[in-house]
């Protein structure tokens, strides 16, 4: 069986292994952002079995060593109730200038001086930085308000970052978190389109932590269903990050284009949209500089793939996800596999 579709450490699998496959576009080898040829991707978790579950994320595409004016990127605001340190930076040049660090809400700070001090290393002469690191709040699971994520944590992301099959479910800035009703966490897929000037590769990474009715492949799965009897709390300060990587030739405009269906794929999974939940969306491009943007007529493809990968990786984000009880003794609860099998997944 394939790298990417087996089984991970602790029990947990991944949607494809389950039996759950999201649209017909093929995967990347490994399934996941890093399939996107030079994106890196790093976690720190912070998990001391009681009441501490929290932890960083890092998403670094290498290619910014070598283009100092940065790369074609986009963002999205589905709501915006959340933190986005240097969006608006984002909004107005339509570049990306650093990697972009996930965290815990009250951490996100921290993070922003931690990955400043890293680019400041990257270029001793630079004067100006933006510093791009988003946030989910995991309160519900992790004493938030200790903010124990340091510049530490937050370096050991950046500088640990590697191409493989990234670590989902309970780890980095997933470690704490909820998504419809059941422990999530990090989640990561991608996929492959052929164009006429070529194939191009679309990958995402989510950090979930959003309200709704989990929906697999067109169907409600309430936790009350999946999970019968047992108490259900419904954690506040609800987001969710979502980071598309590509290689597909594509200016800021119609990286925001990209941006904003993945802000769609969480309607797929049944989330809720709901008033406190701080929706982004981070679209950027790894092609040389010297191409030009695929036409818009040319994307519907490429909308397809977003749409599919950041449903497929939301799906993951649940799926690897083990039950965690944490901070006032709160538990989350993994989705039990056997309850799945109305959605076409395998007992």
């Amino acid at each position: 069986m394939d790298n990417h579709l087996s089984a991970s450490a602790g029990g947990r699998a991944r949607a494809r292994s389950l039996g759950v496959v999201v649209g017909a576009l093929p995967t990347g080898p490994l399934n996941a952002i890093t399939d996107v040829e030079g994106v890196l991707v790093g976690h720190t978790t912070l998990d001391d079995g009681a009441d501490l579950h929290t932890g960083v994320t890092a998403v670094v595409p290498r290619r910014l060593a070598t283009a100092p004016a940065g790369l074609p990127a986009a963002v999205h605001t589905g709501n915006g109730f959340g933190k986005l340190v240097g969006s608006t930076q984002v909004d107005e040049l339509g570049v990306l200038q650093s990697p972009i660090v996930l965290t815990a809400t009250l951490s996100v700070f921290r993070a922003a001086d931690a990955l400043l001090t890293y680019l400041m290393e990257l270029h001793p002469d630079g004067l100006s930085f933006n510093p791009l690191v988003g946030e989910t709040n995991d309160g519900f699971l992790s004493d938030i308000r200790r903010r124990p994520v340091t510049e530490r944590h937050v370096l050991d992301a950046l500088r640990g970052a590697s191409g493989g099959l990234p670590a989902e479910g309970c780890v980095g800035a997933g470690t704490g978190t909820t998504a419809l009703g059941f422990k999530a966490g990090i989640g990561t897929s991608s996929r492959r389109v052929a164009l006429d000037g070529g194939p191009v590769t679309v990958g995402a990474l989510v950090q979930a932590n959003f309200s709704g009715v989990l929906t697999v492949r067109g169907v409600p799965m309430p936790v009350e269903e999946l999970l019968p009897g047992v108490r259900h709390e419904e954690p506040p300060g609800n987001s969710c990050m979502i980071v598309v990587a590509t290689d597909a030739p594509l200016d800021a405009r119609r990286l925001g284009r990209l941006a904003r269906r993945a802000i769609f794929a969480m309607g797929r999974v049944g989330a809720a949209y709901s008033h406190g939940s701080g929706d982004y969306a981070i679209a950027f491009s790894t092609a040389p500089a010297h191409l030009p943007p695929l036409p818009d007529d040319a994307l519907n493809p490429v909308f397809a793939a977003v749409l599919d990968s950041v449903e497929e990786a939301l799906l993951n984000s649940v799926f690897m996800a083990t039950t965690t009880t944490g901070v006032g003794g709160r538990t989350s609860y993994g989705v039990p596999y056997d309850r799945l099998q109305g959605a076409g997944a395998r007992p």
